[in-house]
């Protein structure tokens, strides 16, 4: 392999990571925005927070995800470094758009529309996994709901036991347990979003002939440096979406907060635990959304609810069609 090759390799590695450090930057507000709109943490201490579990994370899932990012969507030999570009292109495009005006769109599914658009690009649809892809889309439906499912379930639940106990008691109580419940989505977001980084730098790996198609994992230095980086996103937060998480669909309380992460986090530790590169947006969004509405449907903004819906149905396309233009682009550059 020629240098100028080599160094083509780096700068796509250092791309990856500038991804995942936009990932943990543009959804730290799935990871903080309840804690903080609660008031049990300040901003400060709620990235750095969350930032911990992101990284802790690492010791904690099997790379399931990563598998399905790395191998499991795209012909086993139709990708290479333009396609690589492309798909990061059109990912981290699709994350600034959505930062600047404050829209809580996934940057998975980003990262998955832009793969897809670049690998139509250069070979067509038949170039991808039905099977990979599909489940990734399935899931897009799956785990919004499953999210409001147990987080309605949860607040019908606490609402229940804590039904004769005085609102200023159960506000202390769960000012505490929102501790516990902001850490397990944390460690959810860290695990599942940290190894699409990780997927797609293994699926550079292998296309380059710096890694096998039949290794188990990638190399160590690859898990590691997934993680910090989305922890270090993390650290950074991202305060417009923040507010849109935490007060714009609905007025939370500490107790609907802790219903809301834990029904999030739980969805979360499924979906890692099945391979599937899930959107913690839609999961913590779903997730606020089923514990606004087991209160009262007033409760919620459904307005504002929407617009996030469609910033979802757009995110697949939209970075798919970023991402076929940057791998056009690319063949001429290198």
């Amino acid at each position: 392999m020629t240098p100028s090759a080599l160094w083509i390799i780096v700068m796509l590695v250092c791309l990856a990571l500038v991804f995942d450090f936009m990932n943990g930057f543009h959804d730290a507000a799935n990871s903080i925005a309840t804690v903080v709109s609660t008031g049990v943490l300040r901003p400060g201490q709620a990235v750095l927070f969350a930032a911990f579990f992101n990284v802790v994370a690492v010791f904690v899932f099997h790379l399931s995800v990563a598998a399905t990012v790395g191998k499991g969507i795209v012909q086993p030999g139709v990708v290479d470094t333009n396609v690589i570009f492309g798909a990061l292109a059109g990912a981290i495009t699709w994350n600034l758009i959505t930062w600047y005006y404050g829209i809580p769109s996934s940057s998975s599914h980003a990262l998955i529309g832009g793969i897809v658009g670049a690998v139509i690009g250069k070979s067509g649809t038949d170039a991808l996994l039905a099977s990979g892809i599909l489940k990734t889309v399935l899931f897009i439906f799956v785990s919004p709901l499953l999210g409001f499912l147990l987080g309605s379930l949860m607040m019908l639940l606490v609402a229940w036991v804590f039904r004769r106990t005085s609102p200023a008691r159960v506000d202390g109580w769960f000012r505490r347990l929102q501790l516990v419940s902001a850490g397990a989505y944390s460690l959810g977001h860290g695990g599942n979003d940290a190894q699409k980084t990780i997927g797609i730098i293994w699926m550079l790996l292998i296309a380059t002939g710096y890694g096998a198609a039949s290794d188990a994992s990638p190399s160590g230095w690859v898990i590691v440096s997934c993680y910090v980086a989305i922890g270090l996103g993390t650290m950074f937060g991202g305060w417009r979406i923040v507010k849109t998480m935490g007060q714009k669909i609905t007025k939370l309380k500490p107790v609907g907060g802790f219903c809301a992460e834990t029904g999030g986090a739980l969805t979360l530790f499924f979906a890692t635990a099945l391979g599937v590169p899930v959107s913690t947006t839609h999961t913590i969004t779903g997730a606020i959304v089923g514990v606004g509405s087991s209160q009262r449907a007033s409760a919620m903004r459904w307005g504002v609810a929407g617009n996030i819906v469609w910033a979802w149905i757009f995110t697949i396309p939209a970075s798919a069609f970023v991402a076929i233009v940057a791998y056009w682009i690319s063949l001429g550059l290198f």
